[in-house]
C-alpha cells in the first residue's frame, strides 16, 4: 500500500526567503533606476517626437525637431562644432597632462599620499560653479593673468571677449581638472612589474626607449578606459561654458549642452531639446563603437600573449 503524503500548504524553502531578502535590499536601486534613470530616458525619447513647451500637454509632430535640428538650425551646428573642437582638444591635453604628471608621481618615494591629494584636488572642486568663478576672474580684462603680463612688460589681452581666445580658456580648466585621470594612470603604472624594467636596462635599454616598449603598451587598456570616459566628459560639458563665458562671445563658447538646456528652460522647447539630447546620445555611442573597435589593433592585454 502506498503512503499517502499530506496536501497542506508546501514549507517554502530557506532559499526562497533569502531572494526575497535579496530583492528588499536591492530595491532602493532598482526604484532609483527604473523611476529615475530609465523612466526619464524613455519619455525625453517620446518627448524628442513631440512640440512640448513645458506648459501644456506635449503636441505629437514626427519627424520635425530632428528635420528642424539638421535643416534649419545654424546655432545647433554651430554648438555642435564648438563642442567637437573642444572635445577634441581639451581631452587629449587631459590625458598627455594626466600622465606626464602620473609618470613624475610614480618616481615619487616619499609623500606620495600627500602629493597625490594635493594633485586630485582640482577634479573634486574643478567642477563647481565657485571655481568657473575664479577662472572668469582670473583671465578677465582686470584679471590675474593679465596683471602678470602687464608686470613683465607684455600686451594683455581681452582673453574672455575675444572669439579666438575664449574657447582656449575653457580648455585650459578642463586640463586642470586632471586629478582622476592622473590617479588612474598612476594605479596603471604601478601594475606594470619592475622586473620588465630591469632586465630591459640590463639590455642597455633608455629610459624614452623603456617608456615606448614597455609603459605604453602595458598602458594601453588603461588608456582606453580615460580615453572613453573624458570623452563622455568632454562633450557633457556644462559648466565652464555658462558660468564663465555664457556661450559667447558671438557663440565661439557655446558648447552643445548649454545650448540644449537653453532650448528646454530658457525657450520652453523641451521637445526641441530632448531630440539633442539623443543625437548626443548617438554620437557618443557611435564614437564609443569605433574605439572599442579600432581597439583591437593597439590596446595590448596581458591575456593576448599566452
Amino acid at each position: 500500500m502506498t503512503e499517502l503524503k499530506p496536501t497542506g500548504p508546501k514549507r517554502k524553502k530557506k532559499s526562497d526567503y533569502q531572494n526575497v531578502t535579496g530583492y528588499l535590499f536591492i530595491s532602493p536601486f532598482l526604484l532609483g533606476f527604473f523611476l529615475l534613470t530609465l523612466y526619464p530616458i524613455l519619455y525625453s525619447l517620446y518627448l524628442s517626437f513631440t512640440d512640448y513647451d513645458l506648459m501644456s500637454e506635449p503636441n505629437w509632430i514626427g519627424l520635425d525637431n530632428y528635420v528642424r535640428m539638421f535643416t534649419g538650425d545654424e546655432t545647433f551646428w554651430q554648438s555642435f562644432k564648438v563642442t567637437l573642437m573642444y572635445a577634441g582638444v581639451a581631452v587629449p591635453f587631459r590625458l598627455i597632462f594626466a600622465l606626464l604628471v602620473a609618470l613624475a608621481l610614480n618616481k615619487v618615494v616619499e609623500m606620495t599620499g600627500l602629493y597625490r591629494t594635493l594633485l586630485y584636488l582640482p577634479s573634486v572642486v574643478g567642477g563647481s560653479i565657485a571655481v568657473s568663478i575664479m577662472w572668469r576672474q582670473l583671465f578677465g580684462n582686470d584679471g590675474a593673468f593679465n596683471s602678470i603680463l602687464a608686470l613683465l612688460g607684455i600686451p594683455t589681452h581681452s582673453w574672455l571677449g575675444d572669439p579666438k581666445t575664449a574657447i582656449w580658456t575653457l580648455i585650459v580648466l578642463y586640463g586642470w581638472q586632471f586629478g582622476s585621470s592622473m590617479l588612474i594612470f598612476l594605479a596603471g603604472l604601478r601594475n606594470i612589474p619592475k622586473t620588465y624594467y630591469e632586465a630591459s636596462s640590463v639590455d642597455g635599454a633608455s629610459p624614452i626607449k623603456q617608456f615606448f616598449i614597455i609603459t605604453l603598451p602595458l598602458l594601453t587598456p588603461v588608456i582606453l578606459f580615460n580615453m572613453i570616459m573624458q570623452i563622455i566628459q568632454g562633450f557633457m560639458a556644462f559648466t565652464p561654458s555658462f558660468v564663465v563665458t555664457n556661450g559667447g562671445p558671438v557663440n565661439s563658447t557655446l558648447l552643445y549642452v548649454l545650448y540644449m538646456y537653453r532650448r528646454a528652460f530658457e525657450y520652453f522647447d523641451m521637445g526641441y531639446a530632448s531630440s539633442m539630447a539623443w543625437f548626443m546620445l548617438i554620437i557618443i555611442a557611435v564614437l564609443t563603437g569605433l574605439i572599442f573597435k579600432t581597439s583591437k589593433h593597439w590596446v595590448h592585454y596581458e591575456s593576448d600573449s599566452k
